[in-house]
């Protein structure tokens, strides 16, 4: 974390997607994170940073994944010279759109005032004052900005009513619907963070024979056909347990996600946890914070994890008291 403004009633906040490897600007992202690119003779999230300052933004939050420590370095400098404070959210893995905003979901919970998000490749006049405005008149969750382009096929096309109003998103559609894509710009309330939890709510109310019943279960939870629970085990709420999954005796899992082929030994406790790939969590152990772990990870018995981002196939032995990212 860099720079001093934390007075959050002053000004609006921002995170920014940059947690992607660039693949389609190789040979350059191969040393360099695609952010830190020059464009026009200044790196991409530098033109993202001043106009998003300019705009009267005090605090930005990057979602960080790959070479996060070489933009760390370099961008500390930059923020101090705009004045903003800049916070490094870590993923070990990019995770979309989403993951990044519930990683950051309690630093951007801190004020009731909206907050921009933008991915990283993004580049034109950033009309963000306006933006802020018109989503201050409407008065809802949430705003989109569209963009017109003259081949829609290759992006993800929104299309909405007259009024304005969103009615469906087609990802890169064969048939021409709309000219008009998704820019990469959004401003949210923070509300809109306690509604990334409602897809299982949504999931009982209009299809609730998917949703797993037994012994033990606890609000919404969805389990895959194959995956298996032992004894004494309390599931829920807002759990997803994906397939080949087990969960050994007296395990306690609540807002958390379990995916392929991970092992949860007996009576551990896991709160807003996403367990990766082929993990294993051992016996006795205890994750919460939300505790993000890579592919392949292996948890000794009877640790403790608050916050860790634990990168791929790695090993924990020791407890982690405070949020940090495991290399």
């Amino acid at each position: 974390m860099c720079g001093s403004n934390t007075n959050l009633t002053t000004g609006t906040r921002a995170l920014i997607l940059v947690g992607g490897y660039g693949t389609r600007l190789r040979p350059l992202t191969l040393s360099t994170p695609k952010p830190l690119v020059e464009f026009a003779n200044k790196p991409i999230l530098l033109h993202q940073l001043e106009a998003l300052v300019n705009a009267g933004c005090i605090q930005v939050i990057l979602a960080v994944s790959y070479r996060a420590e070489q933009m760390e370095k370099e961008l500390k400098i930059e923020a101090e010279k705009l004045g903003v404070e800049l916070i490094f959210s870590h993923e070990s893995e990019p995770l979309g759109t989403a993951g990044p905003l519930a990683l950051a979901k309690n630093i951007l919970n801190a004020s009731t005032e909206p907050f921009f998000v933008l991915n990283s490749d993004v580049i034109c006049d950033f009309p963000f004052k306006q933006l802020e405005q018109y989503h201050r008149s409407h008065g809802k969750e949430g705003t989109i900005v569209v963009t017109k382009v003259e081949e829609p096929s290759k992006y993800g096309v929104v299309l909405y009513d007259e009024r304005g109003c969103i009615k469906s998103f087609i990802e890169k559609p064969q048939e021409f619907v709309s000219n008009k894509i998704n820019a990469g710009i959004y401003i949210f309330n923070p509300s809109i963070l306690e509604r990334m939890c409602l897809y299982l709510t949504s999931l009982r109310q209009k299809h609730s024979s998917k949703l797993y019943t037994g012994p033990g279960i606890v609000g919404n939870v969805l389990v895959d056909s194959s995956a298996k629970i032992g004894n004494g085990c309390r599931i829920g709420p807002n759990v997803t347990i994906g397939p080949d999954v087990i969960i050994e005796d007296g395990v306690c899992i609540k807002r958390s996600t379990i995916l392929k082929g991970a092992i949860v030994k007996s009576h551990s406790w896991l709160d807003s946890c996403i367990v990766g790939w082929r993990c294993v969590v051992g016996r006795w152990v205890r994750l919460e914070g939300i505790t993000v772990l890579g592919e392949d990870v292996i948890v000794k018995d009877e640790i403790y994890i608050n916050g860790g981002q634990v990168l791929p196939h790695k090993s924990i032995a020791a407890s982690v008291p405070e949020p940090q990212i495991i290399m």
